[in-house]
C-alpha cells in the first residue's frame, strides 16, 4: 500500500504543476499568485502538528514544495 501512495502523491503533484504553469502560461494567474500558493502549502505542511512520523511526512512535503519554488526561480535566473 505505501508504493500506491507513493504513485498516488506523484501523480497529485504533477497534475499540480501542470495545472499551475497552465494558469500562468493563460496570464489567469501571475507567477508571483502560483509562488504564493506554493509557499502557502509548504507553510501549512512546515506548521502541522501530530506523532513524529506524520510530522516527517509533513517535513518532507515541505521540502519538497520549498525545492519546487527554488527549481522555479532558478530556472528564470538562466539566460
Amino acid at each position: 500500500m505505501p508504493e500506491q501512495e507513493n504513485y498516488s502523491g506523484m501523480a497529485a503533484l504533477s497534475i499540480c504543476e501542470a495545472l499551475l504553469l497552465a494558469l500562468n502560461d493563460r496570464n489567469i494567474l501571475p507567477e508571483s499568485e502560483i509562488v504564493g500558493i506554493l509557499r502557502d502549502a509548504a507553510v501549512t505542511h512546515e506548521n502541522a502538528v501530530g506523532p513524529e512520523t506524520e510530522m516527517n511526512r509533513h517535513r518532507s512535503a515541505a521540502a519538497l514544495i520549498n525545492r519546487i519554488i527554488e527549481r522555479r526561480n532558478a530556472l528564470r535566473k538562466q539566460p
